[in-house]
């Protein structure tokens, strides 16, 4: 006995330590050292010692014997030699380290519907501005004839002989080292607790069936690619009363051969001639709704952005809107007279840019340029 180490220094606590602090020191111990999960030679040993110091500290009267004889019983009746019996606490947390998670679930409670995700395309003006939809997704929902119990009208499921209705079977081991008790479902109702004779002829017994249901789709304006749109209770039906689960829309947007969007803000290209960004001009620009006149100042050079104030995309949280972003692009001419062509060398001499790329570049911005005007 003199040879055993403190109980305390075997826990790894104080003497001051309080009850909760060596349960929670013991079940640390207990898994790291416990033979199924360790294969240390002396993984075994440990683990024995550290269940008997929590056998001794864990119980009041055990613990405030040891805090005064230490491991000499004047009674002779602690000396914690004897096997480890599994089958109580330690259960419990076995079950909680290996599956069991502490408390038990009732498995006839109410059990709420699984939630479904449903991805949704929509135009680009379509989620700036909104819209009203429907949309039909499959699901599973409630059995209307048994109503969820998976009987047959008239009959009740019965409660399963083998598990008592608990759902769990325990199977019980004896180990050189203690008792085990395994939990697992049972295999009788497969963990459900009952067991159903006459099942119901439209579900077959799963108490919910599978359906296509229509739903209507508000998709508020402003809502931007990935947003997630939430619908409480469009999910699938629960199970003996439980409520069904959520019904998640993600929404896809896409793109707009014009404009483009940053958070509640859009972007878009439009081409200057020369003549225009040197002196100046007037242009007309298309936004989401309408068409609006832009001062160009003159001097300014290709790659400028100008910003017409609250012609971006309505705030989805909040009130306003967010504004539109317009970059220039000086457009190089292709098509010179030898008028032309003398006053630009006069001007400045040749540009030793090749002028084929640039053209088709700007003809495909004049062409969605001329598809914004139309507001396509």
């Amino acid at each position: 006995m003199a040879s055993k180490r403190d109980y305390y220094e075997v826990l790894g606590v104080g003497k001051d330590a309080s009850a909760d602090e060596i349960k929670k020191s013991y079940r640390q111990l207990a898994r790291q050292y416990h033979p199924d999960v360790n294969k240390a030679a002396d993984a075994e040993t440990k683990f024995k010692e550290v269940k008997e110091a929590y056998d001794v500290l864990s119980d009041d009267g055990k613990r405030s014997t040891y805090d005064r004889f230490g491991h000499v019983d004047p009674n002779q009746g602690m000396g914690g030699g004897g096997g480890a019996d599994f089958g109580g606490g330690f259960g419990d947390i076995f079950d909680m380290f290996f599956g069991g998670g502490g408390g038990r679930r009732d498995p006839n409670a109410p059990q709420r519907g699984n939630d479904l995700q449903y991805t949704m395309t929509v135009e680009f003006k379509e989620a700036v501005f909104g819209k009203e939809t429907e949309i039909t997704i499959p699901r599973t929902e409630t059995c209307d004839t048994c109503h969820g119990d998976g009987a047959k009208p008239g009959t009740k499921p019965e409660t399963c002989s083998v598990c008592k209705g608990s759902g769990q079977q325990e199977v019980v081991q004896n180990t050189p080292f203690g008792r085990m008790v395994n939990r697992r479902a049972c295999t009788n109702c497969s963990g459900t607790g009952r067991v159903i004779k006459d099942k119901c002829s439209t579900c077959h017994g799963a108490g919910k069936v599978k359906r296509q249901r229509k739903i209507n789709i508000r998709i508020p304006a402003g809502v931007d690619d990935g947003a997630q749109i939430r619908m409480t209770g469009e999910g699938e039906g629960g199970l003996r009363g439980g409520p069904a689960g959520d019904l998640y829309i993600v929404i896809r947007v896409k793109p707009h051969e014009f404009f483009e969007r940053e958070n509640d803000d859009i972007y878009c290209e439009v081409p200057l001639t020369f003549v225009q960004a040197a002196l100046g001009d007037e242009i007309e620009i298309p936004t989401l709704t309408e068409k609006v006149k832009l001062k160009v100042p003159a001097g300014t050079q290709t790659g400028t952005y100008f910003r017409l104030k609250g012609k971006g995309v309505p705030k989805l949280r909040g009130y306003g809107q967010g504004d539109q972003h317009v970059k220039v692009t000086i457009v190089t001419p292709t098509s010179l007279t030898d008028d032309q062509k003398e006053l630009l060398r006069q001007f400045g001499g040749l540009s030793g840019d090749s002028a084929t790329n640039e053209h088709e570049h700007h003809e495909s911005i004049f062409d969605k340029m001329k598809k914004a005007f139309r507001g396509e």
